[in-house]
């Protein structure tokens, strides 16, 4: 008996997925959700904290993750029946593990969703003039807004979803190239800020060197370890 190829798969179409994201939406859907709002507002801070030695946690938590990321990787080419991280935990380790990752992974994006909408009520602060301030009503009208600017998103078309993520993405990047484009403009200018500091390479190194607190300082060791924190969490939800 001669079958149609593929008979089966569009009979059942019509109760599945659609897959409407092409190979660009994804790629830049993965690169915009590695940057997080961290990299503009937090990194200043725990640079301040830590010093140039930062970059060394930098290094050392990516590392971490691209070995996670390649283990994730393998266990999902083992079985493709995976949908997710969740269903590995469940399946490997055990129900009541699968529950309290999904769980947890869960309220880690409630909490990084409500760090981000404080983050964005700063931002919009620097706009203000001089000595005001947005009230509570406003802060919440804005989360409120945020929030529901968010779901309208999630909520049309899958195709308009990844062409809307896509330039979003888009716009990340290009931030953060033109803020590299700017600082080696500045670098290699001689910039000199009002204060009368000059960029330079030797900024890394001139001031204390990488670990301008010491290296036994017990303020070193706990900016480090909120420097860890802070990096920890935003790769691993942002």
């Amino acid at each position: 008996m001669k079958t149609t190829p593929g008979t089966e798969d569009v009979k059942s179409s019509p109760h599945e997925l659609q897959r409407k994201l092409s190979n660009r939406h994804l790629q830049l859907i993965a690169i915009g959700g590695c940057i997080g709002t961290g990299l503009f507002m937090g990194s200043g801070k725990t640079i301040s904290l830590a010093g140039p030695s930062i970059l060394i946690i930098y290094m050392i938590i990516g590392g971490m993750f691209f070995f996670l990321m390649r283990a994730l990787g393998e266990m999902l080419l083992s079985n493709l029946h995976y949908k997710s991280f969740i269903d590995m935990a469940h399946d490997l380790i055990g129900p009541g593990a699968g529950y309290y990752i999904g769980w947890s992974y869960w309220l880690g994006w409630v909490l990084v969703g409500i760090a981000d909408l404080a983050a964005i009520i700063n931002y919009l602060s620097f706009w203000l003039p001089e000595g005001m301030a947005f009230t509570p009503m406003g802060q919440a009208m804005i989360s409120i807004g945020c929030v529901l600017f968010i779901l309208a998103i999630n909520l049309v078309t899958v195709k308009l979803f990844g062409e809307i993520e896509f330039w979003f993405a888009l716009i990340k990047i290009l931030a953060i190239l033109g803020l590299i484009f700017v600082g080696g403009y500045m670098v290699f200018s001689g910039f000199q800020a009002p204060s009368g500091a000059v960029a330079s390479f030797s900024n890394v190194w001139a001031h204390g060197g990488l670990f301008p607190k010491g290296l036994a300082n017990s303020n070193m060791r706990c900016d480090s370890l909120k420097s860890l924190m802070i990096i920890n969490k935003l790769s691993k939800f942002l």
